[in-house]
């Protein structure tokens, strides 16, 4: 028997030492098939290490832990383009995080600079850190500043994270919202700010497939049913550009674009569609060779002045993003032309060599040479100026740190989401900032001493205020004052991450300062009444004046808005209160049988102790839901796809897996996270709004009112409806035991003739 087994043990091996063997012959292919110099011997070298590091470990799908950095190497390899000291850092990039091997061993065995790559691949370790403190965020902070030292660093973070997320499915589900928030939050943008559009766009779907499983399922669904309606309409629209493209000699390959699940969720969030109201699913790529002796740029306008002959175009939806490519060093012009049948459709044109940067972005022209100490050097080009300034920029978020994870994260976002306009100097420079920019942050964007000066601007020669929004195409004039310095209100107007770095840490140091006054004040002030400050005492204050923390409190007493007196030695004097606790705090939760007369009263709240396990969903049911948190940043009800949030306390706080709040708390603290699931049985009642517009007509609002309350029994709590030349909107808030509840509601009223739009607001 034991003998069996032993043979079974060897014939696995060899089965698992075969498709290690076979995927690592495939990266050697695609390294070999790349145009980089052939340094076979190198990657061999790093394998072989990896490879014996990892021996013996397993991922939790259960294969050889080795085949994960293989694949990162050959998402680098062949999805990216990036060469043999790219190659090698990927196959290296666990070793130190995860085995006995140190950075100093790998700077020995492959030289400084794989060795610098890892390092900055490698997390800081969890256990430095304090219970409030922010592993994640400190880790994308690590990898921020290796990165402005060699962008290769970030660029093979993406793609360890990309195999990540393609394996996503062994994590249990806490750990994959968390690490997809974290993705969605930080690395998806990262990947479109560096150029990388089709790994962005994986990334984002992947994100949304593990955190909206059904919306995910459903979308994908109905582009399945929509496939052959798709591409007949693809067909058709392209048979006359072809022959137009045909006519002009021109070398040329078209492509559909299908808008991916992500890409028409987001849009149906955002404008309140559905997705029969999504109509520019399909896209068409023209990707076209330049014919000898054209000037690419020029071939572009000739090709759409074609298509302009051939097709009605959209007036306001032509971008021409060749003269001025965007930050991530994309150039095509994209315009939108209404096909045959009835329907716009976008028509992006590029060369080959944009297309190639289209997709793999910077790496597609990042320049390889040999160097004295350094066989592989990245050099960036003047070509990519717009990398070199995102990277300053990053270092100057990184050179004023925020104190708060989520304040830190909130900062670099910013600058990665951002769309660009083009907007000039008094001396006609252009200089490009993000979309919705304000003139203080064109000031800090030209220098901190002209923001931090600032009290005004003139727009295209018109005085304006420093919180003027600037649109593409507008000269700037800024205008200073040497008195004048940041305030707190500048913060509600500026927009980039330069700016509100800059003025943050103008405020912490002005908010140093008072702090350290109103220590003094209260200390005197304690010392005059024989009283100590002690943490006690502080809580105290803070109870009484309604703040948070004590560098508030005493932030507040510096600046003279808490003056101290009687109330305040009253209240220290009196003897400590016996009753503690958190509150119930659940505003929107109605109970049919019985008013929630005890929502004032302490209760005793859901605590997270050493034995509870994480791992596992928590089912929330009628027994449990008093004991939970409801923030109202999200109206989460039954049915929503929720999580749960342990917080500082060890209380359980339920949010909405899309809420703005949750998205932070995914990249920040996402060891915190729980799965929730919901156990109710349709016995208690919550808020829930919806809103709907259409054609107004006599007896419109009884039809409405007749299938809630008549045909549903729906408990209508508000309802409110205005009408003006024909068109009516209307809110209708009610109590509803589920999200099914208001679908079914929705789907009820879509019967009434008149009604157009019937919309759920979250």
């Amino acid at each position: 028997m034991e003998e069996e087994h032993t043979t079974a043990e060897q014939t696995r091996e060899q089965a698992e030492e075969q498709m290690v063997n076979k995927a690592f012959e495939q990266l050697l292919q695609s390294y070999l098939e790349s145009p980089h110099r052939k340094k076979i011997d190198k990657i061999t070298k790093a394998f072989n290490f990896a490879k014996q590091a990892h021996k013996g470990v397993r991922r939790l799908s259960g294969e050889p832990y080795i085949m994960h950095p293989i694949a990162v190497a050959m998402i680098a390899s062949k999805e990216i383009g990036l060469g043999s000291t790219s190659i090698c850092s990927a196959l290296l990039h666990d070793v130190v995080e995860d085995t006995d091997y140190t950075v100093e061993d790998i700077e020995n065995i492959f030289g400084p600079k794989i060795a610098q790559i890892v390092d900055g691949l490698t997390k800081i370790s969890g256990g430095i850190f304090g219970d409030q403190a922010s592993a994640q965020a400190e880790n994308i902070k690590k990898l921020l500043l290796t990165m402005s030292d060699d962008i290769r660093v970030i660029v093979i973070k993406i793609c360890d994270r990309l195999h990540n997320m393609r394996t996503l499915a062994s994590q249990p589900a806490n750990k994959q919202y968390k690490i997809a928030g974290e993705t969605q939050y930080i690395y998806a943008p990262l990947a479109n700010r560096l150029g990388l559009n089709r790994v962005k766009n994986e990334l984002e779907d992947l994100s949304f497939r593990y955190e909206h499983p059904e919306e995910y399922r459903s979308i994908k669904d109905q582009l399945a049913a929509l496939q052959d309606e798709v591409d007949e309409q693809y067909k058709l629209f392209t048979e006359p550009i072809r022959r137009v493209l045909d006519n002009m000699g021109m070398q040329y390959e078209l492509r559909a674009r299908v808008k991916s699940p992500f890409s028409i969720w987001k849009k149906m969030q955002a404008k309140h569609l559905n997705f029969d109201q999504i109509y520019d699913i399909l896209a068409v790529r023209i990707i076209f060779k330049p014919r000898k002796g054209e000037d690419e740029v020029n071939e572009c306008f000739k090709i759409y002045a074609a298509l302009d002959k051939l097709y009605t175009s959209h007036p306001d939806r032509f971008r021409n993003w060749l003269s001025h490519p965007k930050a991530n060093g994309y150039q095509a012009l994209h315009t939108t032309l209404m096909s045959k049948q009835g329907q716009y459709i976008e028509v992006q044109i590029r060369s080959e060599r944009m297309d190639e940067i289209a997709e793999k972005g910077f790496a597609a022209h990042w320049k390889y040479k040999e160097g004295d100490n350094e066989p592989e050097n990245v050099k960036i080009t003047e070509e990519d100026d717009q990398l070199n300034s995102w990277l300053a920029t990053i270092q100057d978020i990184l050179s004023n740190p925020q104190p708060d994870a989520m304040d830190f994260l909130d900062i670099v976002k910013l600058n990665l989401f951002a769309k660009e306009i083009f907007v000039f100097s008094p001396k006609g420079e252009i200089i490009t900032m993000p979309a919705g920019c304000s003139a203080l942050d064109f000031a800090f964007q030209i220098h901190t001493f002209l923001g931090s000066h600032c009290i005004g601007a003139k727009v295209n020669h018109k005085l304006v205020p420093i919180s003027h929004k600037l649109q593409s195409g507008d000269q700037v004039e800024i205008l200073t004052s040497n008195s004048a310095h940041p305030v707190a209100e500048w913060m509600n107007f500026a927009t980039t991450a330069k700016a509100k770095a800059k003025i943050q840490a103008s405020l912490r140091r002005d908010e140093r300062k008072m702090q350290k006054d109103g220590e003094e004040i209260l200390k005197e002030f304690l010392s005059r009444n024989d009283l100590e400050m002690t943490t006690a005492t502080l809580d105290k204050l803070c109870k009484m004046h309604e703040v948070e923390r004590h560098e508030t409190l005493l932030q507040n007493i510096g600046d003279r808005r808490i003056l101290l007196g009687e109330k305040d030695l009253d209240e220290l004097l009196q003897k400590k209160s016996s009753k503690g606790g958190w509150r119930k705090y659940v505003p929107f939760l109605n109970s049919e049988k019985k008013k929630d007369e005890d929502a004032d009263k302490d209760i005793e709240l859901m605590a997270v102790d050493k034995d509870f396990n994480r791992k596992k969903p928590l089912y929330i049911s009628e027994e449990n839901i008093h004991k939970l948190l409801f923030p109202t940043c999200c109206h989460t009800i039954p049915g929503d796809d929720a999580l749960g949030f342990i917080d500082g306390r060890k209380h359980i706080i339920i949010h909405r897996r899309n809420c703005s709040v949750a998205d932070k708390l995914k990249t920040s603290f996402g060891n915190r996270l729980l799965d929730v699931k919901w156990n109710m049985h349709k016995r208690m009642f919550f808020d829930a709004t919806i809103q709907i517009r259409g054609i107004d007509r006599i007896g419109l609002l009884n039809d409405v009112t007749q299938v809630l309350s008549g045909q549903l029994n729906v408990n209508i709590h508000r309802i409110s409806i205005s009408s003006e030349e024909g068109i009516f909107d209307g809110q209708i808030e009610m109590r509803v035991h589920d999200r099914e509840n208001v679908h079914d509601i929705m789907k009820k009223l879509n019967e009434i003739d008149g009604l157009k739009e019937i919309l759920e607001v979250m």
